[in-house]
């Protein structure tokens, strides 16, 4: 695939369980003219209301709507739908688009979809994983919590929150309940943004990212999950020769837990790629989310950007310079029965 220089497409993830209204927020999406550059890979074409706007189909399973946006069915493999949008770009057969959305089904867990993003070679010249959106139902959303881990999960690895229904809790519901969810949500992922769906309809702009340089948006998302780690935690902080700190959050109910850990001198690339590596092998699918920037020592001007999401890690991406006064590393861990004194044992073992 032909290099498109530093403007790669981002893909955002929206998932959501069962009922939770994701259809409609998608059927808002797909008609507003900001939205006119997206293309949408859906699971089914009658999920969305979209008979009467149909401009061209054809047996790829894909349309084109009349408001320029493209929606297309996975039926298959994702990476080959990306690989197929690509090579429609190339070819002219569809508009420039500047952003992808994927829907995922109720019960899936984004994480296979996100390491598609991150590891498929075919994609990474054209593709970066943009924002994970979860849609949570407020009426029956506290149940699904209590019931089914795929809730759970997709809950904790969101970058944002979209509350459906509120409407109905406050007709046929008890507004302690919608409360009760809230704080639930909080407890599962304070990272998160949560926002609220209004009949179905949201601020679109929380998927315009495009036009944001990739490095200094992930640098903006990374600062907001290390102020929402950090807040409230313990602080337990121990000298070694790379000074790292730790802080951490007391773990919730199903054993997810967010924490921090800062290391206050340039490391070996090679060495703490190695210490990564070594933790996806180990705790892979304890490992949730991962985001950090690090200070290597063969680049001391320019950190490093670190994403991974259970066994998998991104490529690295570079900052052109620190962002802030600080040169420390920061790296955040999002996981489940896995605890950060775990992490940092292994961390003081890789670099004795």
């Amino acid at each position: 695939m032909a290099n498109h220089g530093d403007r790669k497409i981002p893909v955002i993830i929206i998932t959501g369980f069962l009922g939770s209204g994701k259809t409609t927020i998608l059927n808002h999406i797909v008609r507003q003219p900001e939205m006119k550059a997206t293309a949408v890979i859906i699971n089914e074409f009658g999920e969305i209301g979209i008979d009467h706007m149909l401009v061209e189909t054809s047996e790829e399973q894909m349309i084109e709507i009349n408001n320029g946006c493209i929606c297309c069915t996975i039926r298959g493999d994702l990476a080959d739908k990306l690989g197929s949008l690509a090579m429609w770009l190339d070819t002219g057969r569809v508009p420039p688009v500047e952003r992808v959305i994927v829907e995922t089904t109720g019960l899936a867990d984004p994480a296979p979809i996100m390491h598609t993003l991150m590891t498929d070679e075919t994609l990474l010249d054209r593709y970066r994983l943009g924002s994970v959106i979860t849609v949570v139902d407020a009426v029956a959303g506290s149940a699904s919590l209590a019931r089914f881990s795929e809730a759970v999960k997709q809950v904790a690895i969101a970058d944002r929150l979209i509350l459906t229904k509120g409407d109905l809790v406050a007709r046929h519901s008890d507004p302690a309940a919608e409360a009760a969810l809230r704080v639930r949500l909080t407890e599962l992922n304070p990272r998160a943004m949560l926002h609220e769906a209004v009949n179905g309809r949201i601020d679109v702009a929380l998927l315009q990212d495009a036009a944001v340089d990739d490095a200094q948006a992930a640098f903006r998302d990374f600062s907001g999950w290390l102020s929402a780690a950090e807040g409230g935690e313990e602080h337990d902080c121990h000298d070694h020769h790379h000074a790292a700190h730790a802080h951490q959050r007391a773990q919730d109910e199903d054993g997810i837990t967010s924490f921090v850990i800062r290391i206050g001198q340039a490391v070996d690339g090679r060495r703490f790629n190695d210490f990564l590596q070594a933790l996806v092998i180990e705790f892979g699918e304890k490992l949730l989310r991962l985001k950090g920037i690090l200070n290597v020592r063969a680049r001391p001007d320019a950190p490093a950007v670190i994403h991974g999401v259970q066994h998998v890690l991104f490529p690295v991406s570079w900052l052109d310079r620190w962002p802030d006064a600080a040169r420390d590393s920061r790296l955040v861990f999002i996981t489940q029965g896995l605890d950060r004194r775990t992490i940092q044992q292994r961390f003081d073992a890789a670099f004795a």
